[in-house]
């Protein structure tokens, strides 16, 4: 029940449609039953109404623009959604009013859409999901623009200083907003990604795990340019052919981007018969499909935005007691500690031979595999990430009653 005095919050998502997104729910969901009134603004999906009601969470959903490809496809796209999220906007105003903007960036230019409310007295919360100066380098394999670079970076910075409040995904984002967005420590609560541990349930074998001995490799999550797909399926050339090991079948669930090349490079390693493309996975299957795994990857390359990016991938993985392999990067150590197999940074060669190790030591990947659900049920589950979302807001709150925030800060863009 929505309490009279807590702040009503309008929402913003761009990437993806609202109940593919492994965060925004959660967030929603959680202050709904702290009594916030919530509204989402989101792209739409095939077969579900404009204007819809999920767990107490209101939902107004715009035609999702074209995808674009190149700097000008990418600035219409983004310019298509932003004056939808815009309209959209409107109209919840209109009909049931808000107080919070809780934009989920990227884009990082819903703060335009911050600044007409900031000027209306609305609070910004920026809820910084990605860096997209970083993620659009990896993207772009090194090649980026620089002059894109340094709009992005401009952008991000901007959200940081409009921001009444950050909401950060791990501590090095936290660190990357003090330092480059110049976010004093108490406007930032760190909320990190946490599996439901209503939905993920370690489960017994698969009805239809397997007629043999071979093992089977699990992948779940986004395949773009970032994620490291094709490093895995040269690890897993590396494992066939190198290693001499056909005892093994890769099944991976999810699209993006990179997915007509990586179709393409499977075929050049000749790995038809032991990968398959399973398409998306429902968030409420994750669990069903990874039954099967004796093994999760977690294939993400070394970069700039890796090395500071938790995979959300890995705390499903260890929420479902799979061990891991996955490259030695700053933040897959904070996430999975005990609970992986770290192959040195982008080394192919050696993912496959962590792979090959697991594979011979089922005793060691059922240890791995118990350490990383425990360290889940204490540490990591949104169960326990709710609460800094709820101080978040306390925080909010609680500056408000004393003073509006500015958001023209000192220090210069």
């Amino acid at each position: 029940m929505t309490t009279p005095d807590r702040p009503r919050v309008l929402m913003l998502l761009e990437n993806g449609p609202y109940s593919r997104d492994a965060r925004v729910p959660k967030e929603a969901e959680t202050l709904v039953s702290a009594g916030y009134q919530v509204t989402v603004i989101c792209p739409g999906e095939q077969d579900l109404p404009r204007r819809d009601q999920q767990s107490g969470v209101r939902i107004y959903r715009f035609r999702p623009p074209p995808e674009g490809e190149g700097l000008l496809g990418y600035a219409l796209e983004y310019g298509y959604a932003m004056v939808a999220v815009f309209l959209l906007s409107l109209l919840v105003w209109w009909r049931e009013a808000f107080d919070v903007v809780h934009a989920h960036c990227p884009p990082d230019t819903f703060v335009f859409i911050g600044v007409f409310y900031k000027f209306l007295g609305k609070r910004f919360v920026y809820d910084h999901h990605d860096l997209s100066p970083e993620l659009y380098s990896a993207r772009c394999k090194g090649g980026h623009n620089p002059f894109v670079y340094r709009i992005l970076i401009l952008l991000e910075r901007f959200c940081c200083r409009l921001a009444d409040h950050v909401i950060a995904t791990n501590h090095s984002y936290k660190a990357v907003e003090m330092e480059r967005g110049g976010v004093p420590e108490t406007r930032i609560t760190v909320v990190r990604n946490g599996p439901d541990l209503n939905r993920l349930k370690p489960g017994g074998p698969h009805p239809e795990r397997r007629e043999d001995d071979q093992t089977w490799l699990g992948y779940v999550g986004w395949m773009g340019f970032q994620d490291g797909v094709d490093y895995l399926l040269r690890a897993l050339h590396h494992l066939a052919h190198d290693l001499g090991r056909s005892d093994f079948h890769c099944i991976l669930a999810g699209t993006g981007d990179a997915m007509p090349t990586l179709d393409s490079l499977t075929e050049e390693l000749g790995l038809g018969n032991h990968v398959s493309f399973a398409g998306w996975v429902a968030p409420h299957l994750v669990a069903h499909f990874l039954d099967r795994a004796d093994i999760c990857v977690a294939p993400e390359p070394s970069s700039p935005y890796n090395d500071r990016s938790t995979a959300i991938k890995i705390m499903e993985y260890m929420a479902l007691g799979r061990p891991i392999v996955c490259f030695d990067l700053p933040e897959n150590r904070v996430t999975a500690q005990d609970a992986a197999a770290y192959a040195r940074p982008n080394d192919e060669l050696d993912f496959a031979q962590r792979i090959a190790t697991l594979m011979d030591n089922p005793k060691r990947r059922k240890e791995m595999g118990k350490i990383g659900r425990e360290r889940i049920e204490t540490e990591l589950a949104w169960s326990h990430q709710e609460k800094h979302l709820l101080r978040a807001y306390e925080a909010l709150e609680a500056s408000s009653s004393r003073t509006r925030s500015v958001f023209w800060r000192r220090r210069s863009f």
